[in-house]
C-alpha cells in the first residue's frame, strides 16, 4: 500500500514527465478500473484531445487538471502501478489503460491487485466525488504547519491511542501502517500512548518525527516493503526502504538502542515497535 511519500514522488514524476503533453488516445484493455463509467468509450471521449496543464495531489490521490476543466484522478494507493512507455514497448498482460500523448510516448496504469481507480470529473467537483477529501487533516508535505497548531488539533482526541491518530486521515493525511511504525519509532513513543499523556515536550517531539520522516522518505522515493506493490514511473522500487527502523524488520537489533525489534497485535493490528526505547 502507497502513502503519502510514494504518491508525492509519483506527483513529482508525472508533472515533469506528462505535465503540458497533449492526449491522443486513451485505451483500456483491462476490466475494472473504471467503475463510475458508463462505459470505456465514454471514459476515453473525456480524455481524448486534453492537454494535462499539471499534476497535483490530494491526500492519497493522483489528479491531472486538463485544459478542458476536468481532472483525471488516478487512485493508486491500494495497489497498481503508473509506468512510462515508449508506445513500441511490449504491454504487460496486466495492463488496464493506456493513455498515448501527441509527443513523449504513453503513460500506463497496471494492476493485478484490483485495487486501481481511474475516472474523470470536472475539478471543482472532486470534493464531492471524494466526499473525504473534505475533512482531511493536516497534510505535511503539502502545508506547512506549526508544532503548536498540530498539539492543538491532537488535543481534540485525548482518548486515542498515538497509532490510531496517525492513521485517522481527518487528522494527518496520507499515513498508513509503515509510516504510523516509522514515526513512532522516530519520536520513541509507543503506539498505544494516549495522547493525553503526551507531555509538551513529547507533542513537539512527535510532530518533529512526523515531519522529518515523511519528508525524508519523500526526498528518497519511498518505500517498497514485502509486497512489492509500490514502484516508480520506471518500475524503480522506493529509495527510503533501507532506511526503515521498525517496519518489518521484527526481531532484528534496533539500530538506536539496539534492542529487538517486536511484531505485536494493537487494536486488532499488526504494528512494529522497539519496546526497550520506545515509552
Amino acid at each position: 500500500m502507497a502513502e503519502v511519500p510514494e504518491i508525492e514522488t509519483l506527483r513529482r514524476d508525472l508533472d515533469r514527465e506528462v505535465g503540458g503533453k497533449r492526449i491522443k488516445t486513451v485505451e483500456v484493455p483491462g476490466s475494472g478500473v473504471i467503475p463510475r463509467h458508463t462505459n470505456k468509450k465514454q471514459f476515453s471521449g473525456l480524455l481524448e484531445g486534453t492537454k494535462i496543464n499539471s499534476i497535483v495531489r490530494r491526500d492519497l490521490l493522483l489528479v491531472a487538471k486538463l485544459d478542458s476543466g476536468d481532472a483525471l484522478v488516478m487512485d493508486i494507493h491500494g495497489g497498481g502501478q503508473l509506468r512510462r512507455h515508449a508506445a513500441k514497448d511490449a504491454v504487460d498482460k496486466a495492463t488496464k489503460v493506456v493513455v498515448t500523448f501527441t509527443q513523449g510516448g504513453q503513460l500506463r496504469a497496471v494492476d493485478e491487485s484490483g485495487n486501481l481507480e481511474l475516472f474523470v470529473v470536472p475539478f471543482d467537483q472532486l470534493a464531492e466525488a471524494v466526499p473525504a477529501l473534505a475533512t482531511l487533516g493536516v497534510d505535511v508535505l503539502d502545508e506547512p504547519v506549526s508544532w503548536t497548531v498540530f498539539g492543538e488539533r491532537i488535543l481534540r482526541h485525548r482518548g486515542t491511542k498515538l497509532r490510531a491518530l496517525l492513521l485517522d486521515r481527518t487528522v494527518v493525511a496520507g499515513v498508513g501502517p509503515v509510516y504510523a511504525d516509522e514515526i513512532l519509532h522516530a519520536s520513541g513513543l509507543r503506539p498505544d500512548r494516549d495522547v493525553s499523556s503526551l507531555s509538551t515536550q513529547e507533542i513537539r517531539r512527535f510532530f518533529r518525527a512526523l515531519v522529518e520522516t515523511l519528508h525524508e522518505a519523500a526526498k528518497h522515493r519511498g518505500v517498497t516493503t514485502s509486497d512489492g506493490q509500490y514502484a516508480d514511473l520506471t518500475g524503480k522500487p522506493g529509495g527510503w526502504t533501507e532506511q526503515l527502523q521498525v517496519f518489518e524488520r521484527d526481531g532484528q537489533a534496533c539500530l538506536r538502542c539496539r534492542g529487538v525489534v517486536s511484531k505485536v497485535r494493537q487494536a486488532n493490528k499488526t504494528v512494529y515497535l522497539c519496546e526497550a526505547c520506545q515509552v
